[in-house]
This record gives C-alpha cells, structure tokens and sequence, in this order.
C-alpha cells in the first residue's frame, strides 16, 4: 500500500480529516484564478498552507468552473510540472494533482505528485490504467456532464442514490483495472453538476457513501453553493461559510475537507476533534 494511501486510511479509521490545501496555478479558476499561476506565489502559497497546517497541497492546472475553457495537457502540465517539482523538493508534505487526463497524471507523478484528484473520476480513457501503474492513491469524483456545461439544469431521480449507483461503477472498474481497493477515495463532486437542492441533500447524507467503504473526499470551500445561501457573492467573503461546511461535512464522516482557508479550517477540526473526545 502507498505510504499516503495508509495514511488517508488511518485517519478515517480514527475519524479525524486531513486538510487539503488547494493551490490552483491557473489564470481562470472561480475563487484564486491568477493569484498563484507563477512559481514564486505559489511556493509562498504553499508554504503558506502547510505552516497554517495542510495535510495535502492539491496542484491544479485547468480551471473547473462552469463555463471553464479547457487546455491542452502539454498546457497543463508546463503550469504543474515546475510547481510540484518544487514543492516536492521543499516541503515535507504530499502533493496532489489535479487533472482528469493521463498524460498529466504521468508527468505529475514523476515530478513529485503522490495522489491523482480527478474530477472526471477516473472516466478518461486511460485514467483508471494511469492510476494502477503510477501506484499511488486516486481521488474519483462524480461530476454530471461536464465542465462548460454541467450547471444547465442538472435532473437526477434520486441524487444520493444516483451517485451512489455511479460509485459502485467506478469502483467495479477500478477493481477490474486492478486498482487496489485502499488507493481508491471517492468525492461527491459538490457544485459539479448540481443544484442547491441536490449540494444540500448530498451533505445531510454523506453518511450514506460510507457504505461503499472508501474514504471520503470533499470540496465545498467557498463554491457558489455558498454564495447563494449566504448572499455572498465574492468567493472571498464566503470564508465563514466554507468552514461550516467543512465541520458539517467532517462531522458526517469526510476524511479529507479540500479547502482554501486552510488555518480556519485546521482550527475548526480541532474543536470538533476536543468535542468528540470529551464526549467519548
């Protein structure tokens, strides 16, 4: 088992999150696009998110906003390569890729990455084969369509249930891929194909996926989702909310709470943490 895989397990055997700290290097992505896309801020941001106490820093290359142009994984990877080499090289923490596309899986992996997040989970032709023979853990996420246009009216008979039904086909092919069962982690794909309705109801049941027995992974930190709750319409000022959702979901069994507000979010975990303990 891949040292990160048995630890992403330990900790969701003893229900406490890992943070993972979210640094997009890209011109365009919905809350950071262009703050971190050169190298020196995003070593700074890196470093940043591992003194406040990140577990994982998660690289991402292509913007996955609705409307979101897609890139080339040559692109992709000229914007990724440089970073995780030099966080690899820095920092004592592991490094993510973000990518749904083999050939970035790849080239990450070999500069450094130690985990595949895939939005498109893992539906690419060659994503599940990339994932087995680079041997590290791999995020599948659900994402109805795709991005330029999974925000036009999103219908599911049974939204926990629909995605309940896409997992165990996810994890079926990853098992017949020849994924080991401990490197596969599953996220439900908040915002990504979704309406309020639909964010809302997959968090007042994320227990639920627990019973397809992997790790959950889950990003709801400052999406839109937020924004319209709150009426808050920069992403910048939906910190508050964000580390909301990131307590509800860890109190509902998320083993990994993917976010921008890493030092808030730390501090809440710990509270959460003290409560249980206290509590027995």
């Amino acid at each position: 088992m891949h040292p990160l895989a048995r630890r992403i397990q330990d900790a969701a055997r003893r229900e406490v999150p890992l943070i993972m700290g979210i640094l997009n290097v890209t011109p365009d992505s919905f809350s950071d696009g262009g703050r971190f896309d050169r190298l020196d801020t995003a070593l700074a941001h890196a470093r940043r998110m591992v003194d406040e106490g990140a577990d994982l820093i998660d690289v991402g290359g292509e913007s996955t906003r609705p409307g979101a142009a897609p890139v080339s994984a040559d692109q992709e990877l000229e914007r990724v390569v440089p970073v995780i080499e030099a966080l690899s090289a820095e920092l004592d923490v592991p490094i993510s890729i973000d990518t749904m596309k083999p050939a970035v899986m790849r080239g990450a992996v070999a500069a450094g990455a130690q985990m595949i997040n895939d939005v498109n989970g893992l539906r690419a032709e060659g994503a599940i084969e990339a994932a087995v023979a680079l041997g590290v853990p791999a995020c599948a996420m659900h994402m109805q369509g795709e991005p330029r246009t999974m925000q036009k009216n999103p219908e599911y008979r049974d939204v926990t249930e629909d995605l309940l039904g896409f997992f165990r086909e996810r994890i079926a092919a990853a098992r017949a891929a020849g994924l080991p069962s401990e490197h596969l982690v599953l996220d439900p794909g908040f915002g990504f194909g979704k309406t309020l309705e639909h964010n809302l109801t997959l968090l007042a049941e994320l227990q639920r996926f627990h019973t397809l027995g992997h790790p959950l992974l889950i990003g709801i930190s400052r999406k839109s989702m937020l924004g319209t709750i709150t009426g808050r319409e920069n992403a910048d000022d939906r910190v508050a909310a964000s580390v909301a959702a990131a307590l509800l979901a860890a109190e509902r069994g998320g083993n990994i709470l993917r976010v921008h507000d890493v030092a808030e979010t730390v501090d809440a975990v710990k509270v959460l943490a003290a409560v249980k303990r206290a509590g027995g």
